[in-house]
């Protein structure tokens, strides 16, 4: 997993040292000696992640920060800001200029690597996301473009821990300092309680608990599919050494040594949402051309690439009986003649109309799809053919009556349909059992048209 390391420093010295212990983790390392040259570099080569230091000559650290994050190239990169300034107000100007972390020299070896590695792997999911969202809009499944802005009083925060005193003063900071909405839990049965009736986006774990261990909550917020991305923040004594690097390899994003400084958990809270409105934002949009690609944009049906996977993924799964997977193929009459007479407008009104009244006749395990301009079909699995074109008939008078309305006054035209059924039979593939919906189809329009027409076995 190791990846690109850009080193900033314009000490020699610091940046050798970095290097050899980040080597040692088979890590790549760039260098750069000041924040001008950093910029440059990272916008050119994208590196995984940037170790920044603070006191620099020319623009110092945070400004060099603050210009890395609100660079579109450069925004989604991981920055941990590194200085011999130990006071936490530095630490929380440094975080409100967008790092995702900040360490104090000298820094351990072990917090060092094992932040390293959790920011490079989230990068690198990231950067899957962005992958592919990039290939949609190369392909034309463009979505829209992403809101950067996040409003931090729209999240929910539970603060688990059993010290009430503590509990009061983080939901009094994090409620000023963020506006969000926070709810606390003593231990790992409330916790559990609150999570079966709330969706939160970000957990705070203290170390004294009523009930539960730390690290096991930490793994359970992990492995569930609906708070996998959440912000999570985790505290450990400051004695402690073994836990904090435990909890990075299992997945945790972050976390602060007691005593617990209210203002820098607000700040870090911030960079966590920041990240995870942008990775929500990539899913959504992964998620959104993905539909994009298996549906119709006119009446919002399946195509015809996912009905014929579909067709192929049921007949795979061997469940049906011979006779009990129905195609249907159905075609509006003289669609033709709505374009030439009243307007493409009025022909994608129609055809809006029909995709709806489909939906309406049909099961909701039945699937509903446009295949071509006036033509869809409709795959029904467990039914017998009979029933099918009962239900055929059904649609047919439906489509019949009433007129469609295909302007905004109000005018209406009155349409037929011509359907087409073929019923699956045994070793039969999907394209031969479509071809005999079809065949019935072309069947029912040859006989007059408005009419349903059952494919003989």
């Amino acid at each position: 997993m190791p990846g690109r390391i850009l080193i900033v420093d314009d000490v020699p010295s610091s940046r050798l040292i970095a290097r050899a212990k980040l080597s040692m983790a088979y890590y790549d390392v760039i260098e750069a000696e000041t924040g001008e040259e950093a910029i440059d570099i990272a916008a050119r080569e994208e590196p995984d992640l940037i170790l920044l230091d603070v006191m620099m000559p020319g623009i110092d650290g945070f400004e060099t920060c603050r210009r890395l994050k609100t660079q579109a190239r450069t925004a989604h990169i991981p920055v941990v800001m590194l200085s011999s300034l130990s006071n936490r107000a530095d630490r929380v100007r440094g975080l409100e200029c967008g790092a995702d972390d900040f360490l104090t020299k000298p820094f351990d070896d072990t917090a060092l690597l094992s932040r390293v590695s959790s920011l490079t792997r989230m990068k690198m999911m990231i950067d899957e996301l962005r992958l592919r969202a990039e290939t949609s809009r190369e392909l034309g499944l463009e979505t829209g473009g992403f809101d950067v802005r996040i409003n931090y009083a729209d999240a929910s925060i539970l603060f688990v821990c059993n010290e009430r005193e503590t509990a009061e003063e983080a939901v009094r900071s994090l409620r000023t300092n963020l506006g969000a909405a926070v709810e606390t839990a003593r231990g790992e049965r409330e916790l559990r309680a609150l999570m079966k009736s709330n969706e939160f986006d970000a957990f705070v774990i203290g170390t004294d608990l009523a009930d539960g261990d730390p690290l096991r909550i930490a793994s359970l917020l992990r492995g569930r599919p609906n708070t996998r991305q959440a912000a999570l923040i985790m505290m450990f004594a400051a004695e402690d050494r073994v836990s904090p690097p435990l909890a990075m390899d299992m997945g945790v994003p972050d976390y602060l040594l007691l005593p617990m400084d209210y203002s820098e958990l607000a700040a870090r809270l911030r960079v966590q949402l920041r990240r995870k409105h942008y990775s929500d934002q990539l899913r959504k949009s992964v998620q959104d051309s993905m539909v994009m690609a298996v549906t119709d944009p006119l009446t919002g049906l399946y195509n015809r690439r996912y009905a014929n996977a579909h067709i192929e993924g049921i007949l795979a799964s061997a469940k049906n009986d011979a006779g009990s997977l129905v195609a249907m193929v159905l075609d509006l009459d003289r669609f033709k003649s709505v374009n030439d007479t009243h307007g493409h407008a009025a022909g994608d009104r129609v055809l809006v109309e029909f995709a709806s009244r489909l939906q309406n006749n049909f099961r909701p395990g039945d699937l509903v799809s446009r295949i071509g301009g006036e033509e869809f079909l409709v795959v029904m699995p467990d039914i017998l053919p009979a029933n099918a074109e009962r239900v055929a008939e059904r649609v047919r008078h439906a489509v019949e009556t009433p007129d469609f309305v295909i302007d905004e006054a109000g005018k209406a035209i009155a349409l037929t349909v011509s359907i087409g059924i073929a019923a699956h039979l045994p070793g039969e593939s999907s394209a031969d059992l479509i071809a005999r919906a079809d065949a019935a189809l072309y069947a029912s329009k040859a006989a007059g048209r408005n009419t349903v027409t059952l494919s003989a076995a």
